[in-house]
């Protein structure tokens, strides 16, 4: 059966989307297998090479045999932008339907997410090399308080909406006020006009809050079973960009330097990881079109795939007959 268009001429996607630790990557890959499709990573870490573990980059046993796109693509000391991102996914998803499967969109970066499945324009020459560059030299000369500083006062309302921490979003919110004049703000809803260029279907993965705390802190405590620590020594590079800002990467450089203790160190990735999940929930709550799928840990994986198959169920009037 191809997954190419429905009714309205648009190709479908299907996304899961969620927090850290949330099951995303095994839900999507057994979606994959009952529906004939393949992953597209949706992932602003797992975009890049090396630090796999860190950012919990799915095994070869873990994708069972479905083909992933857009994970370890990106050299790990070059910057990337959400521009490049949704050029990229948008080849891969055109690629994906070409061929008669379904895309599905996996991961936990709300932006990434949101840029793709809303069809976002960017200028053809958005994007300034030069700008880019200054700001990641800002970044790491000043740190970032001092960007989401000069932020507030370029674009409060923008600012109010980006941690300050969260590099990503704070540098290209800066790149297109200081390369426009305008506001990020304004910028983003000049885009906000253009049709959806997919039929989507977005399901969230929602837990309990302290279950997956919980979750979380098995999680960690697990890549430090599989070398964590190793893999960061491994990986230490002056000339990683964005990539460097990888929760459990940061965090145990004051363990090697020898500035703090291995325990100290491994305490904070749990807590930056718990505080990110929950940054990552309040972005996907403002998603009206999130259909929501309540996981439990008493659930067993088929019953959660059942689960979103029934959410699919509801919603394929609006997607092939056949479906």
């Amino acid at each position: 059966m191809r997954h190419a268009e429905v009714s309205s001429g648009k190709p479908r996607v299907l996304a899961v989307l969620g927090p850290t630790a949330s099951g995303k990557t095994a839900l999507g890959v057994a979606l994959a297998q009952q529906l004939d499709g393949e992953v597209v990573s949706c992932d602003s870490m797992q975009i890049y090479e090396g630090l796999d573990i860190a950012t919990a980059k799915p095994t070869q046993e873990e994708m069972q045999g479905i083909p992933h796109h857009l994970i370890s693509v990106i050299p790990r000391t070059q910057r990337f932008s959400v521009a490049e991102y949704a050029q990229m996914a948008h080849e891969c998803i055109r690629d994906i339907t070409a061929r008669g499967k379904l895309p599905i969109l996996v991961g936990g970066t709300g932006l990434y997410a949101d840029t793709v499945l809303s069809g976002m324009q960017f200028e053809p020459d958005d994007g300034d090399p030069a700008i880019r560059e200054q700001l990641g030299q800002r970044l790491t000369q000043e740190g970032a308080q001092a960007l989401y500083d000069e932020l507030c006062r370029l674009d409060p309302e923008a600012a109010a909406k980006i941690h300050p921490n969260n590099s990503v979003r704070l540098l290209r919110a800066l790149e297109v006020c200081l390369r426009t004049g305008d506001t990020f703000t304004a910028y983003k809803r000049r885009n906000a006009g253009h049709p959806a260029p997919y039929d989507s279907l977005v399901i969230g993965l929602d837990w309990d809050r302290q279950v997956l705390y919980d979750r979380i802190n098995r999680r960690v405590d697990l890549m430090l079973e599989m070398g964590l620590l190793d893999e960061v020594r491994n990986a230490r590079d002056p000339g990683m960009q964005t990539s460097a800002a990888a929760i459990g990467y940061k965090e145990l450089l004051p363990y090697l330097d020898g500035k703090a203790s291995l325990s100290d160190c491994v305490e904070q990735i749990k807590q930056e990881s718990r505080r990110y999940a929950k940054r990552q929930l309040t972005w996907f709550r403002r998603n009206a079109q999130i259909q929501w799928l309540r996981m439990s840990e008493s659930d067993k994986e088929r019953k959660n795939l059942e689960k979103a198959e029934k959410i699919i169920a509801k919603m394929r009037k609006m997607w092939y007959n056949d479906y």
